[in-house]
């Protein structure tokens, strides 16, 4: 008998992306339509969201969305949720979708509105991402670091196990609205936390964004950052510019080599497991500063550029050092992280502030002289460093 014929399909399909980013200001003022308008509200017909918020947001701005809301006709199911790194779980997300599944929000139309910080922008865009494989959803990031980072690209996720953020995926919110007034109320450590991505973005695209950090530093707290002053305006301005002009060509990630991962590379295994425990900040400025190290005893970063980028790191509140940070750890986070970058390195290092070259040569005997080379800087500088 002949042989049966071959039966072959070549499906190809595109997935556009479409979504605003806007620093607003007076956002909780109900004569500012932007929040309604990303609801889906005209203020005439009732329209409803499910409106997941960090706790502590809630005890001090809740009484204010619930007046906004109200303002604008916007019936809102109420859902607080934690906000701390404990509560980055799978276990939280699909509370969260079980919060849309009991107020049966409708899959197109009404929209799940997050607010708070980098913890509640993952997780509720992983639950927007998981519930009937997609619904809209609203960012609202309340801290620097969910202003400049969590809050402005696709990327959602959860930590399981030992690993930051091994379960996500991508997807993009229809609006993420920032405020800075917001920024008034977090502690000043959280304001610290935020300025380590705003840091990583002047060192590997934006010297113009350092040097303002350097002129700024001895006055960043979050009364400054909060006020719309020209200084702390575009230092924000020019951080979320320079993340989203890195993203959108790449929001998929198709290219593994990726400037925005600098101080990504060692700080996921710290975060998880530094004791007592750090912000995701503070894990990513204890990378940056091996990746100063790195590059400075490679001779791509003259000493004067590596002094500066330790001392704005310093002036910032940010660790560079940690006991936990060992060559072991360092060496183990790299292996996990060759990984996920499908099987090399692709580790950038800056080439002079502004500029980042990717290496895929790092060796056990660098790493060991990159820690030695930050350990003696921090204790020849422990005032900066303490």
């Amino acid at each position: 008998m002949p042989n049966p014929p071959d039966y072959s399909w070549s499906v190809q399909a595109q997935q556009p992306v479409d979504y605003q980013v806007s620093m607003v200001q007076g956002l909780l003022d109900p004569s500012n339509s932007s929040l309604a308008r990303a609801c889906g509200a005209d203020g005439v017909r009732k329209v409803r969201c499910l409106v997941v918020v960090d706790d502590v947001v809630d005890e001090l701005y809740g009484d204010r969305f619930r007046d906004y809301f109200g303002a604008w006709n916007i019936e809102a199911a109420w859902q607080p949720a934690p906000g701390d790194e404990t509560a980055k779980t799978l276990e939280q997300a699909v509370a969260i979708t079980e919060a849309m599944s009991a107020m049966g929000i409708l899959r197109r139309t009404e929209k799940v509105i997050a607010i708070g910080g980098g913890v509640v922008m993952d997780v509720v865009g992983l639950a927007a991402s998981l519930y009937r494989r997609g619904i809209p959803y609203v960012r609202i990031p309340t801290t620097l670091i969910g202003q400049v980072d969590a809050g402005v690209g696709v990327k959602t996720g959860v930590n399981h196990g030992h690993h930051k953020n091994r379960l996500g995926s991508y997807c993009a919110p229809t609006t993420t609205l920032i405020d800075t007034e917001f920024l008034r109320t977090v502690e000043p450590r959280h304001i610290n936390n935020g300025m380590a991505e705003i840091i990583k973005m002047a060192l590997v695209k934006d010297a113009d964004l350092f040097e303002l950090l350097e002129i700024a530093m001895p006055v960043v707290d979050a009364g400054m950052m909060a006020d719309r002053n020209p200084l702390s305006i575009e230092i924000i301005a020019r951080a979320i510019a320079g993340m989203l002009s890195e993203l959108e060509p790449n929001l998929w990630e198709s290219v593994l080599e990726r400037s925005v991962d600098y101080g990504h590379t060692f700080s996921p295994s710290l975060e998880l497991r530094a004791d007592p425990p750090l912000l995701h900040g503070e894990a990513v400025g204890v990378d940056m500063a091996i990746c100063v190290a790195l590059a400075h005893n490679r001779g791509m970063l003259s000493k004067e550029d590596t002094d500066r980028a330790l001392r704005l790191m310093c002036a910032a509140g940010l660790p560079v050092t940690d006991a936990v940070f060992t060559a072991e750890l360092v060496s183990e986070a790299l292996r996990d992280a060759v990984k996920h970058r499908d099987g090399m390195q692709r580790i950038p290092l800056t080439t002079g502030i502004g500029s980042v070259r990717f290496v895929n040569d790092l060796t056990d005997d660098e790493i060991e002289r990159g820690l030695d080379f930050v350990s003696q800087w921090a204790a020849e500088h422990r005032e900066e460093t303490a």
